[in-house]
């Protein structure tokens, strides 16, 4: 019984937040158009702040938004009235949060936007609270009921804050067309950034490549491709352009054959699947593991400009 009790208010609670998202994603109006373009005309920074709860919340969409192309970064009220109000330009755009809007430590931070002429972006529930009055745009949460009905512990609240922060995130990041590149800078390490990585970024190049020209004698081409030894080759054109690949594979099915090569490309396969240096490289594995195989070449206007093998991907952590 305790089980299915600890489900039962599990789900309670996730209906109760659900109902209050579906109620801000349907309160949103002109003044989140007028709070994404502060923040995106903003010469600094957007400067998140807040106290407790959403004081935390605060921390999370600055995160969110440095990470995604909007520098950011939270400024704590108590500390902005000991000295950190410095950290504060006029080039800023402030986003204070504060459920009820009455919050007494944000006081001085606010004046402080006001005498200066610093924007600020109020999120709050009540439209007339001193947050919500002092706002130049103000983002008025639906006042849903928490999920800890007893206590009134910050649930739904900060709930509503976090998605509303993720919203404004995701606005400035397709307004200023944030790519996958960009992010990758600010992601390097971890799965994520393995996720991000591209063909370019594992590709090996230069003297490494196996590269024979059209023409080439069939042993010699073997000696190169032994001699590189990625069990691949490929056979470019007089002006370096790929015109078909030899694989280990080629090989033992043409010496099976019986049948004798003169050239190279008697024994390569045209049009091989290429990538482009800008390939995710989890894309890239998907289509190795699509056609089994284990090495492409990445091309850049039909010239092989790199190649990818399927142990480069399991280094780079990919896989």
């Amino acid at each position: 019984m305790t089980d299915q009790s600890d489900i039962l208010t599990a789900r309670r609670v996730l209906a109760l937040e659900a109902e209050a998202l579906g109620a801000l994603a349907a309160s949103l109006d002109a003044s989140f158009v007028k709070a994404v373009e502060a923040m995106l005309s903003a010469r600094g920074r957007v400067i998140l702040t807040g106290v407790g709860k959403s004081g935390h919340v605060a921390r999370k969409i600055a995160a969110t938004l440095a990470s995604t192309g909007t520098p950011s970064h939270f400024v704590h009220p108590t500390e902005a009235s000991h000295g950190d109000l410095g950290m504060i330009s006029t080039d800023d755009v402030v986003l204070a949060l504060s459920k009820s809007g009455e919050t007494s430590e944000l006081s001085d931070l606010l004046h402080y936007t006001r005498r200066f002429g610093i924007p600020l972006i109020a999120v709050t529930t009540r439209a007339e609270s001193a947050l919500g009055r002092a706002g130049d745009v103000a983002l008025i949460l639906p006042d849903a009921p928490e999920a800890c009905g007893e206590t009134q512990a910050p649930t739904t609240s900060t709930t509503l804050m976090i998605a509303l922060g993720d919203a404004l995130a995701v606005a400035l990041l397709e307004r200023r067309g944030f790519k996958a590149d960009r992010f990758k800078v600010f992601h390097p390490g971890g799965k994520l950034g393995a996720m991000l990585t591209t063909a370019s970024d594992v590709m090996h190049g230069g003297e490494e490549l196996p590269l024979v020209k059209l023409g080439t004698p069939f042993r010699e081409g073997v000696a190169q491709m032994s001699q590189k030894g990625f069990g691949i080759l490929g056979v470019v054109d007089v002006i370096g352009h790929l015109k078909g690949v030899v694989t280990d594979g080629d090989l033992r099915r043409y010496i099976a054959s019986g049948a004798l090569a003169e050239c190279i490309e008697d024994v390569m396969t045209r049009n091989p699947f290429t990538v482009e240096p800008d390939t995710l490289a989890p894309s890239v594995l998907r289509t190795m593991n699509e056609r089994k195989i284990t090495q492409v070449f990445v091309v850049s206007a039909s010239f092989p400009v790199g190649l990818v093998h399927l142990h480069d991907l399991l280094r780079a952590g990919v896989a």
